[in-house]
């Protein structure tokens, strides 16, 4: 057994894992692969105890570690399978890209954020998660990279990134809460052929900003 990840932490997750399954909105395998990752080491240790709740919770930076249900609600919208090729705006905590990472998924994650990219860094590295982070300004995507199977942003943006359009491929799915103020309209763009797309609307959530053109030293 894991130091790290105890039973206690184990059942506390599985808990968790249940009551998302209960909405019937996010897919058995993301839920298995959500089950996979321990999301209290991705948090400071003084705030274990929120680890397993189904709710966000600051992580410094002006920045949040996602609510689990909207890690899954995204994550299923996507239709991640193995060996897709992820470009994820907003590495955060890392926990996100941990769960990409385990459906199989080759994830490439930016973040403008250098003390998040550090830690976010080490975090996945200690739990031998295989993903691409960069330092960066997640606006701008990584177009050396491109183009992606899928495109996940996990901020709030005013709208929706053009650059980051040329950068899905044909075939591709990006998922985008866009809207300015608290709430958001989480987008599902499925890129039909180069200036064709089909955009559905799934519910309301709150995310932090996007922030173009800024980054932390």
């Amino acid at each position: 057994m894991n130091e790290r990840d105890s039973y206690k932490h184990r059942g506390l997750r599985k808990k968790l894992i249940d009551s998302i399954r209960a909405k019937n909105t996010v897919a058995e395998g993301v839920l298995k692969a959500m089950d996979e990752v321990p999301r209290h080491v991705f948090m400071d240790s003084a705030f274990l105890e929120f680890a397993y709740k189904d709710q966000a919770f600051p992580i410094g930076s002006d920045q949040t570690i996602s609510q689990p249900y909207t890690v899954g609600f995204q994550t299923t919208l996507m239709e991640v399978s193995a060996g897709l090729k992820v470009l994820e705006i907003g590495t955060g905590s890392g926990y996100q890209t941990a769960v990409l990472s385990r459906l199989g998924a080759k994830v490439f994650s930016i973040e403008r954020q250098k003390a998040l990219y550090k830690k976010a860094g080490k975090i996945l590295n200690d739990l031998r998660i295989n993903a691409k982070l960069f330092y960066g300004d997640g606006y701008k995507g990584l177009p050396t990279f491109a183009p992606f199977d899928r495109i996940l942003v996990t901020c709030g943006a005013p709208s929706i990134p053009e650059s980051l359009f040329s950068q899905l491929s044909v075939g591709g799915i990006m998922v985008v809460p866009v809207g300015e103020g608290d709430v958001q309209i989480m987008h599902k763009i499925v890129k039909i052929e180069e200036g064709n797309y089909d955009v559905s609307t799934h519910g309301t959530f709150r995310f932090v900003p996007m922030l173009q053109n800024k980054q932390s030293v």
